[in-house]
């Protein structure tokens, strides 16, 4: 009896997974019934619970060790001792630019961001790289580089539940949702708020919504915030608000996410100028972050906001009453120090500080909008919108945005104008910039990678795959009498032309040759497209853009871009047809298992 592949690739398990076998009874219920991916996704959520607890717990006792503070996070003392300031930042860009060298002197360590990974891989993430992620987040944010831990908490759940699905062997589709599922219970378990989670993992990992994976993303994200509250118990953001927002007041709302979408692109723009300048600076890898840190401690100096992510500092603002020129400085500092630890290699990401710059953003626009034209509804209220708002423009999510100002206040009218403001907020990134600080990084890396969709079958359906390895090749000096003594007309379209070393002349159209008149002609006078070839590795889109663009419809397959040694030839209908083939059973899979 055959049984169904439903890995998705067809490939066997990695000699690691075999060291953690899984009977095949329990992994063929788990492949089968619905109900037993929902039970793994619990599990995945409550480890990926214990290991942001874990994370948060470790952090934490750095900054109180290192910066010598009480409370939860260095961004909010309102006292550190000057030289743990401005000294701090820059040991930890020496320690983490020395883990990154012992890690990959001997071998490339392959670091895919769960976005990626369901992307391209099938929901595929390497253990060893997740592992140096977090590692590398936990000593950035520990000696205070000024990004979030958000990135090393996603890594870390989606790479535990890629494991896990790959030891149970799911089929490709459900490796993507449980991939969605660890990043939905980390985020959860993060912010205590597992609609927050779940909708994170919907519109940014999983990057659809559908009712077979509402359960196993929903359970998942409970558990991890019950494990979380179980663990470590956090500060939350609950802040009440029962009033309604007039039609008047969706003017500020407006005007508050076009403010808080330029800042935020004027952010991954400077993160992008800071990284252009160290890499134009030439100096080595691993002395960077420790340059960036001294830059961020002397940035420290001046106010300790700008160190980790901002968590401690939010709760504090929320709270405090800034002047505008303090604002502006805490948002101006803070971009700053964001840009120069992403761009000098410290690692972790923009989620958190996003929600402190909109924040105090929101505090700015609303002291300005008093002055102007009165207020009616409180600035706190600005903040909550402005924070959703920025942090929509930097993640591209906005119902994880609403969701999460639901889940913090509590009040409907509040979420309404979230939802509005991120919207607006999204809109006037995608058309200004195109692009999500995550997306933006896949740009730079020269990935065409908008969404977490899955496109890897595309890439993997290569020219290569689908050519035809026998071509018809002739001489490019075979004159025009031979040429029509062997080629009949209709017995064949085309020929491939060739020179001695079998390299790419160019292709013969058979008809061509009967309308020539001239019997000193040969073959390479004759020619088409002797400058447009495939390669195998493009996949089946790019091959059908070279089509397109060179008006053929057939094209012959050289070894490289160097090597014009002829290996094969693809036809453009028998490329259109695999594609849709292969797109027809990607949909049928997803049909036969939701």
């Amino acid at each position: 009896m055959l049984e169904l592949d439903r890995s998705g690739d067809g490939q066997e398990p990695s000699s690691e997974s075999k060291l953690f076998r899984i009977p095949h009874r329990l992994r063929t219920i788990v492949r089968t019934d619905e109900i037993w991916l929902v039970v793994v996704a619990g599990f995945v959520g409550i480890i990926a619970g214990c290991f942001v607890a874990l994370m948060v717990g470790t952090v934490q006792w750095l900054h109180h060790v290192l910066f010598a503070i009480e409370g939860h996070e260095v961004s909010g003392a309102a006292f550190i001792v000057p030289w743990r300031a401005g000294l701090v930042p820059a040991v930890g860009g020496i320690i983490l630019g020395l883990v990154g060298w012992l890690f990959t002197r001997s071998q490339r360590i392959s670091i895919v961001d769960p976005v990626e990974a369901n992307a391209l891989y099938g929901g595929r993430i390497p253990m060893k790289g997740s592992l140096l992620l977090v590692l590398q987040t936990m000593i950035s944010n520990g000696f205070g580089a000024s990004i979030g831990m958000e990135a090393g908490y996603t890594q870390i759940g989606s790479a535990f539940a890629s494991r896990l699905g790959q030891l149970f062997h799911v089929r490709r589709n459900d490796l993507r949702i449980l991939v969605g599922c660890g990043a939905a219970g980390a985020i959860a378990a993060a912010f205590d708020a597992p609609l927050t989670g779940a909708f994170y993992a919907f519109e940014l990992i999983i990057a659809t919504y559908t009712v077979t994976s509402l359960a196993p993303v929903v359970v998942a994200s409970i558990a991890a915030v019950a494990t979380m509250r179980l663990v470590l118990p956090q500060q939350s953001f609950q802040v009440g608000f029962a009033g309604n927002l007039s039609a008047s007041d969706y003017s500020l709302v407006f005007v508050m996410a076009l403010v808080s979408a330029l800042v935020a692109i004027v952010m991954m723009r400077t993160v992008t100028l800071v990284e252009t300048l160290f890499s134009k600076s030439r100096l080595p890898t691993w002395i960077r972050p420790t340059i960036g840190g001294g830059c961020v401690g002397g940035l420290a100096l001046i106010t300790p906001t700008v160190l980790s992510s901002g968590h401690s500092a939010l709760h504090v603002g929320f709270g405090a009453y800034y002047t505008a020129p303090v604002l502006m400085m805490l948002i101006s500092l803070k971009v700053l120090a964001s840009a120069i630890s992403i761009g000098s290699g410290f690692r972790g990401g923009l989620f958190f500080a996003s929600l402190f710059l909109g924040a105090m953003l929101g505090k700015l626009v609303a002291l300005g909008w008093m002055l102007a034209f009165g207020l009616e509804i409180p600035g706190l209220i600005v903040a909550i919108v402005g924070m959703c708002a920025m942090a929509t423009a930097v993640l591209g999510a906005p119902l994880t945005m609403a969701f999460l100002a639901l889940e913090t206040t509590g009040s409907l009218p509040l979420t309404i104008a979230v939802l509005a403001a991120a919207v607006v907020s999204s809109i006037t990134v995608r058309r200004l910039f195109g692009y999500s600080f995550t997306t933006w990084r896949f740009h730079l890396r020269g990935e065409s990678i908008r969404s977490a969709a899955d496109i890897g079958w595309i890439r993997e359906l290569s020219v290569g795959k689908m050519m035809r390895k026998n071509v018809q090749t002739v001489h490019a000096d075979t004159d025009v009498e031979r040429l029509k003594r062997d080629y009949a007309l209709g017995s064949t379209q085309r020929v491939t032309v060739v020179d001695d070393a079998n390299n790419y002349v160019g292709i013969l159209q058979v008809p061509e040759i009967y309308r020539q008149q001239d019997e000193n002609l040969c073959a390479k006078d004759l020619v088409s497209y002797p400058n447009t070839v495939l390669i195998p590795s493009m996949n089946a889109r790019e091959a059908m853009k070279t089509f397109s663009s060179a008006e053929a419809d057939a094209l012959v397959v050289v070894e490289s871009v160097k090597s014009q040694h002829v290996i094969g030839v693809l036809t453009e209908q028998h490329a259109l047809r695999r594609y849709n083939e292969e797109l027809d059973k990607r949909q049928n899979e997803t049909n036969l298992y939701s």
